[in-house]
């Protein structure tokens, strides 16, 4: 049976793109607020039977039942508005069809309610689980690193600047340095979460209450907050909410940082994993698949290179959200789907992306501790220990003048301990 109406084929001959359907979380986050709605009608004893219907096909929509019938794209114009009417359509056959009565999309399902509060509460709802759920999975990663941070403690390896030697470190202290990135995306997402939990519902078209009850207004937030476990609260002043989208462009911001980092690490361990005999060979990565259809035996990093592709496209998603958000004229922002969906595919794909990270890369992967000393010893990256007392000049002539990294310490060593033996004698 089709569930959706009229309303709903409209958007889908106008919005034919072929390119991808409404997230479904926000779909149940949409689901989730008429839910809300229909609990506090019932509570105030308006059709209390009906709504207690609607509450029931809510409940059917977040389980799953009806997800064939939320068909319309991501991308529509109207600021939401037929992702909002394919809700009520849904909701109002399936409870005509239980209970044997109309019931109007509009002036039942839809009441008290716009797309313009209903769309934005359900997006902060659908971003704050996500964010959750990304916070963990980064607490996790971070976990890991901190455990191979004290694993390889005592791998004593090159590090690099420019992509050149520079001086000694351990492989641990890196993946160290990684860990209290990570951490920091962590504290980021954390606090950014308050601002999310202001909402708009009851402000209606534009945050000026028309057509809501009072009564509805100060239950519905109450009830919502049972429902989501999220605490929730009315915007002090929610035509700010309606009009005005940067706590998205923020959070976006923030996830864009956390790709940021996910990128450096992972190429990092693209560049360590290299080789392996004819790169840099430092870690080991373990073979997910098979690296070529023509080269036998070869090991691409498929994790690591997945990854940095999720963080280029949650870097272009902000670039997405910040003109969309920019672009909210006066009281409504008419390209919300786009930032709904921008925001929404972010969060899914780093959550992913962390997760896989670190349990087929980072927790897996093995360091070449033969190739970490070898290329250590390689190097002249013990030069600059000698160069406070013996100066850098002095020792910059001693490591050009050698044909060897050893040769180098050795005169080094011999320098050092003249020098040592006459500000002894002085």
């Amino acid at each position: 049976m089709t569930y959706y109406g009229k309303e709903t084929e409209s958007a889908m001959n106008n919005f034919s793109l072929n390119h991808k359907k409404t997230n479904i979380n926000l779909i149940y986050a949409i689901a989730v607020v008429k839910k809300a709605a229909a609990l506090t009608y019932e509570e105030l004893n308006i059709k209390p039977e009906m709504y207690n219907c609607i509450a029931e096909i809510c409940d059917r929509i977040i389980n799953g039942e009806f997800d064939d019938s939320f068909i319309i794209e991501a991308l529509q114009g109207g600021a939401g508005t037929s992702t909002n009417m394919n809700l009520n359509e849904v909701i109002a056959t399936a409870a005509s069809e239980k209970t044997g009565r109309l019931v109007h999309p509009l002036n039942d399902v839809n009441r008290g309610q716009s797309t313009n509060d209903v769309y934005p509460t359900a997006l902060r709802i659908a971003a704050v689980r996500l964010l959750r759920n990304l916070s963990d999975a980064c607490a996790k990663l971070q976990e890991s690193l901190q455990t191979r941070e004290k694993e390889f403690d005592e791998i004593k390896k090159l590090g690099r600047t420019e992509l050149m030697d520079a001086v000694p470190i351990t492989l641990g202290s890196e993946f160290g340095a990684y860990a209290q990135a990570i951490a920091r995306d962590r504290w980021r997402l954390y606090k950014v979460e308050e601002r999310l939990r202001q909402v708009n519902i009851g402000g209606t078209a534009v945050g000026r209450y028309d057509n809501a009850e009072r009564k509805y207004r100060f239950r519905i937030i109450e009830i919502l907050r049972e429902l989501t476990g999220i605490g929730l609260a009315s915007a002090e002043y929610p035509m700010d909410v309606t009009q005005n989208n940067d706590v998205f462009v923020e959070t976006s911001g923030l996830l864009k940082a956390l790709a940021v980092n996910l990128m450096k690490i992972a190429n990092d361990i693209r560049l360590m994993a290299s080789g392996p005999r004819g790169g840099i060979g430092e870690l080991t990565l373990p073979e997910m698949q098979k690296g070529s259809s023509i080269m036998p035996g070869k090991v691409n990093p498929v994790i690591p290179e997945m990854v940095m592709q999720c963080a280029m496209r949650v870097i272009a998603n902000d670039n997405a959200i910040t003109m969309a958000a920019a672009h909210g004229e006066f009281e409504l922002n008419a390209f919300f789907p786009l930032i709904a969906d921008s925001m929404l595919e972010s969060l899914n794909l780093l959550e992913r992306a962390v997760c896989i990270f670190d349990e087929k890369c980072i927790s897996v992967l093995i360091p070449n501790k033969i190739n970490c000393e070898k290329l250590l010893k390689r190097s002249f990256a013990y030069a600059t220990s000698y160069s406070t007392v013996l100066g850098y000049d002095t020792v910059a002539e001693i490591v050009k003048a050698s044909k060897t990294p050893s040769e180098a310490e050795e005169k080094l060593k011999i320098l050092l301990k003249n020098n040592n033996r006459d500000s002894a004698c002085e």
